[in-house]
């Protein structure tokens, strides 16, 4: 601790000598002041690492001089002294983000453990977590030899992100590298669990297959559409689990968590087939065989998710409800001011669509800027840009309107993203998809053992264009690339966020069920 520096502000500061005298020999470092005046000065002279601050002073009190030194030095930490117990007092302080508050007479056993709370506490939690994750990883690395269903994996896979969180939010521990290869043999093992039953889970479901994207909103939506109170769906594209623990503190204000859910996707994990599926309530064969005209194929230049309303209605109507949908889409900022400023009209309605793309192009914005790369460079700084945005958007805007009357919200999504590591060579005409976690043509060539390869696209309910069509989907953070132009696609694409094959990430998804508190 010889390293850190002390303001002591107190204008009886000759009677805190004992304290001072206990600090200096635990080896910190104390400059004395006897006003808040002089406390200002000091801090524009000095980097302090942590301030005591007495609350009444002559000449300014110690409040004014807390949001004096706050806008100077806004990160230092204040703890605030006196000998008043007030309530506003207390409130004054608290509200300007004082570190700690202590009431007279203190003890130097008080200032000592009020300094390692502010100051060690990072290191001590920091420590603390990377014990208990250690502890954790043997328990979770048992779990991944037993898991054999779909609730165990969702299980599994809350455990990885709330490890990921929780190491990312205490800091450096070391244990990122390892969480972050005991995420890769999950997803390895993920891989495989739906090799062995995906097929299945569309062809012969049964009580234990999942709610998939096709069935969510039979299984999920319906039973919790409330007939009192207005329903809102709001599905946020490309949102992963780990996003939504991001934003939930946020909604938490506001609302009461009625169930933290998830579901299934379909593969390829991507917006125009697993979007159309979750609002059309059908597989995409199914989709292009019953409407023909509302189901665009991948090589039309048309848009691919231009029906969605129409799917919502038709499900709906075929489930039993009667009652008014409204469908808003909001696919650029106007937009989603448009839907901030007009919310309100829609709560007359019993069931309200809400689509928002933001997620989604913020994972394309990132692999096509310089810049994104960098203020996203990782799972965490995605994460939090994901958190920033949101508190800032439109879209919350409308929901805080939204939680002036009693409602229900459903947070979801249509699949969500992967940080792609590892390319995988593969080969086809001109007419192949350029996606590179999933490809669908002719005469595709490539290493059955790097990618989940279809035959036959009914196998999975998605169209056939000829007769020779095939589908392939990448497993884990890989990544397909041509032979030609290898190095700067892999250069280019390597550490992007991709969606479209098989991952965790992609497929398990968020159903968030929320009520006005």
């Amino acid at each position: 601790m010889s390293n850190t520096s002390i303001l002591w502000a107190d204008d009886e500061i000759d009677l805190l000598k004992p304290h001072i005298i206990y600090l200096t020999n635990k080896g910190y470092t104390v400059d004395k002041v006897t006003s808040g005046v002089d406390a200002v000065e000091a801090v524009k002279l000095k980097r302090y690492d942590v301030i005591f601050l007495d609350e009444n002073m002559p000449g300014i009190s110690g409040l004014e001089a807390l949001v004096q030194i706050k806008a100077i030095t806004p990160e230092v930490p204040i703890v605030m002294i006196t000998k008043s117990e007030e309530e506003h007092i207390m409130e004054d302080a608290i509200g300007n983000q004082i570190a700690d508050y202590l009431i007279k007479p203190v003890n130097s056993s008080q200032i000592l453990l009020s300094l390692k709370r502010i100051l060690d506490s990072k290191q001590l939690v920091t420590e603390k977590t990377a014990q208990n994750y250690q502890q954790e990883f043997r328990q979770i690395a048992m779990e991944l030899y037993d898991v054999n269903d779909y609730e165990s994996w969702v299980n599994l896979y809350k455990k990885l992100i709330y490890w990921e969180l929780e190491l990312a939010k205490s800091g450096d521990t070391g244990m990122d590298e390892i969480l972050a290869m005991q995420k890769r043999d999950a997803n390895n093992d993920w891989v495989k669990f739906i090799e062995k039953n995906f097929v299945n889970f569309l062809k012969k479901p049964d009580a234990k297959t999942p709610a998939m994207s096709h069935t969510v909103i039979n299984k999920k939506l319906m039973p919790v559409i409330d007939k009192d109170i207005p329903t809102f769906l709001i599905l946020i594209d490309n949102f992963r689990y780990d996003q939504w623990k991001m934003v939930q503190s946020q909604l938490t204000d506001y609302f009461n968590i009625i169930s933290e859910d998830t579901y299934l996707t379909i593969l390829p994990t991507t917006t125009h087939y697993a979007r159309n599926s979750f609002f059309a309530g059908m597989l995409p064969s199914e989709i292009e065989r019953l409407y023909p005209n509302l189901w665009v194929n991948e090589e039309e230049d048309e848009g691919k998710n231009i029906y969605e309303e129409e799917f919502i209605n038709k499900q709906m109507q075929r489930l039993g409800y009667k009652e008014k949908i409204t469908y808003t889409k909001v696919t650029n900022l106007q937009a989603g001011k448009n839907l901030a400023d007009t919310v309100s009209n829609l709560m007359s309605n019993k069931f309200n669509v809400i689509v928002y793309n933001f997620v989604d192009m913020l994972s394309h914005v990132r692999t096509e800027m310089n810049v994104m790369k960098e203020l996203a460079e990782d799972e965490a700084a995605y994460r939090s840009i994901t958190a920033s945005w949101f508190e800032h958007s439109p879209l919350f805007e409308a929901i805080k309107k939204i939680a002036q009357k009693k409602v229900r919200i459903i947070i979801t999504t249509d699949h969500g993203s992967i940080r792609v590591k590892n390319p995988v060579k593969i080969i086809g005409d001109k007419n192949t998809s350029t996606n590179l976690r999933y490809k669908q043509g002719k005469n595709l060539s490539y290493n059955a053992n790097e990618l989940f390869g279809v035959k036959n696209p009914a196998d999975v309910f998605l169209p056939k264009q000829n007769m020779s069509t095939s589908w392939v989907f990448a497993k884990g953070d890989d990544f397909m690339v041509y032979p030609n132009n290898y190095n700067y696609h892999v250069n280019f694409y390597n550490d992007s966020f991709q969606h479209g094959g098989i991952s965790l990430e992609e497929m398990i998804v968020p159903f968030i069920v929320l009520e006005t508190k």
